[in-house]
Formats: structure tokens, C-alpha cells, sequence
């Protein structure tokens, strides 16, 4: 189960990081959208989460709280390799 969830977290923040990335590079410099997938992941991550108490499915090999926690660590990644990159973009200007 912790393998599934760690995968998923994974494969969920690379996907984020590569969203951002794209969208750092086609908005303007004033605009936070880069943001948006990652800020996506926490609240799906949350409701994951928070509905977990009531479903006990597994999705994939990882139960709905495995999948809120691995979303929240995605969106947790994704931020901070957003901002990063969003930093050193600006920088650049």
C-alpha cells in the first residue's frame, strides 16, 4: 500500500511540475496560473482526505486516504518546484 500511494505521489507531481512549467512559460510574469494545478492537487488532496473516514474503497491499490496524502504531497512538490522555477524565470527578465 505504501508503494502505491509513493507512485502515485510521484507520477501525480511530475505531472503538476510539468503543468506549471509549461504555464510559467506561456503567462505573463504578473500572473500566478502557474500555480493552479498544484493549488488543484491540495484540495483534491483534502477531500480525499476528509471523505476517507466514510469510504473505505481502494482505488488502485491505495485507499482514498493514500490517495488524499498522495496528492497533498504532490501538491506540496509542485509548489515548491513551481515557485522555483517561476523565481528564476523572473529573475531572468
Amino acid at each position: 500500500m505504501i508503494q502505491s500511494v509513493l507512485t502515485i505521489g510521484g507520477i501525480l507531481a511530475f505531472v503538476a511540475f510539468v503543468l506549471s512549467l509549461l504555464l510559467v512559460k506561456a503567462t505573463p510574469k504578473e500572473k500566478y496560473t502557474a500555480y493552479i494545478p498544484a493549488f488543484l492537487l491540495a484540495i483534491v488532496g483534502f477531500a480525499f482526505v476528509f471523505t476517507s473516514g466514510f469510504a473505505d474503497n481502494e482505488l488502485m491499490g491505495a485507499p482514498v486516504g493514500g490517495w488524499g496524502i498522495a496528492c497533498l504531497f504532490s501538491a506540496a512538490i509542485g509548489f515548491i518546484f513551481t515557485s522555483i522555477f517561476d523565481a528564476y524565470q523572473n529573475a531572468n527578465a
